[in-house]
This record gives C-alpha cells, structure tokens and sequence, in this order.
C-alpha cells in the first residue's frame, strides 16, 4: 500500500499541511486511497460537527432568554383574550 506522503498526487508544503490532488472518482492508485478518503472526509464532517456545537453552545443562553419572553408575551395574550372565553362558557350553562 502506497502512503500518501510518497504519492504524487499529495503535496506537502514547508508548514507541514497536506494537500490531496487524488479524486476519488478520477484518479485512485489504490482501492486503499478510497478508505484513506473516507476517513478524511469523516474527520472533516467531525470538526465541523464540535465548531457546530461550540457556536450552539455559546447561543443557547441567547436562545433561552428568547424562549421566556415568548413564552411570557404568548401568556400575556391568552391573559387579555380570556375575557372572550369566559363569556362564551357562562352562556352556555342552563340556568336553573
């Protein structure tokens, strides 16, 4: 199995980051490069997964905060329609 550092089609740079010219629909060495590919693009999906999560993390105060005042305003309505409720429930009781 080839590695990677020793294949033409990966690129090296003097900082050290890696650089695949390989496409996995054109031009595969090995049936290994496609295992190597989808371990790549699982770590990718994993690192943008934490930023995802660490950017929720920092909102979710906002969220909370946001999710009271509705919750609150949405009470406040249902507080000043009650007055049309509590008519209609007082016509429809017999009177005895």
């Amino acid at each position: 199995m080839i590695q990677c550092k020793d294949c033409e089609l990966c690129k090296i740079t003097p900082a050290g980051v890696r650089t695949f010219m390989c496409d996995p629909f054109l031009n595969i060495k090995e049936p290994e490069c496609i295992q190597k590919w989808q371990l790549i693009r699982l770590d990718m999906l994993l690192a943008t997964y934490r930023q995802m999560q660490g950017w929720q993390q920092k909102v979710a105060p906002l969220q909370d905060k946001i999710f009271k005042y509705m919750e609150r305003e949405m009470g406040e309505i249902d507080e000043s329609d009650k007055w049309k409720t509590d008519d209609d429930e007082q016509e429809d009781e017999p009177i005895l």
